[in-house]
């Protein structure tokens, strides 16, 4: 019996520390490159909907500080409500015309963007897991 809940707890820590990395790394790509390519298409488009620019610079936030988080099991819960923040901010500004769209291979227009939303919602609800800088029972993870 031992056995077979060490098992399952290992197959949950797996689980969760492989949709940590999968995020945290995907997303980081993006923050890199906006580190790297800035951000004028971020303050562009919040200056048009007449919200002010600096805070495009909240991005980082979304797309660098949280995949950090996330994939080294510190704060992660709090590194997942970064990225679904910046999902819904994202899908507001410049994807709410696809909103109900199919791209040309029959797929949702916005799978990506989805995806990314609700695999930090998955996160920030099931937390870090055993393998997990900040432990699985650490401040907010």
């Amino acid at each position: 019996m031992a056995n077979e809940q060490y098992h399952d707890q290992a197959a949950n820590d797996t689980g969760k520390l492989l949709l940590r990395l999968m995020l945290g790394v995907l997303l980081l790509f993006h923050g890199v490159g906006k580190v790297v390519g800035g951000i004028d298409g971020i303050t562009g488009a919040l200056a048009r909907v007449g919200l002010p620019s600096e805070l495009g610079y909240l991005v980082y936030l979304g797309e660098v500080v949280g995949p950090i988080l996330l994939i080294l099991g510190i704060a992660t819960r709090v590194g997942a409500l970064l990225v679904v923040v910046n999902m819904l901010v994202a899908l507001a500004l410049s994807h709410s015309a696809q909103l109900f769209t199919i791209s040309e291979s029959g797929g949702y227009g916005l799978e990506l963007q989805v995806f990314y939303l609700l695999t930090a919602v998955a996160i920030a609800i099931l937390g870090a897991g055993g393998y997990a800088v900040g432990g699985r029972n650490g401040r907010f993870n």
